[in-house]
């Protein structure tokens, strides 16, 4: 399923990468550890977390994932947004807190790993 399908059917904002939502995702990852997401994520994963630092952007970028989540109406910060804009990673905000977002998105298909 395409991030820009996601987003609709979820009803995300997309704070930054709006011109990066047509990447394919099948799996999600989540985790507010930023060392387990290094560890376990996988290409392509959309990553659920709670955190708003910039070094999300970091480990997106590192691990090349599918776009990062922010759970809970968190907001991240300007110099988040910058980074994430350079690097042209998804910021997607959600309302939703973690444990019912990812079983949304395991109703529309996107598993675990």
């Amino acid at each position: 399923m395409k991030l820009s399908e996601i987003v609709e059917k979820l009803d995300l904002s997309v704070k930054t990468g709006a011109n990066s939502l047509d990447v394919e995702i099948s799996r999600g990852y989540v985790s507010d550890l930023l060392s387990d997401v290094i560890a376990h994520a996988e290409e392509g994963d959309v990553w659920i977390t709670l955190q708003i630092h910039q070094n999300i952007v970091a480990v997106a970028t590192m691990k090349s994932l599918g776009g990062i989540i922010l759970i809970g109406d968190r907001q991240p910060g300007d110099d988040t947004v910058e980074k994430a804009e350079e690097e042209g990673i998804p910021i997607l905000l959600s309302k939703l807190p973690a444990f019912e977002l990812v079983g949304r998105l395991y109703e529309l298909g996107i598993t675990g790993n």
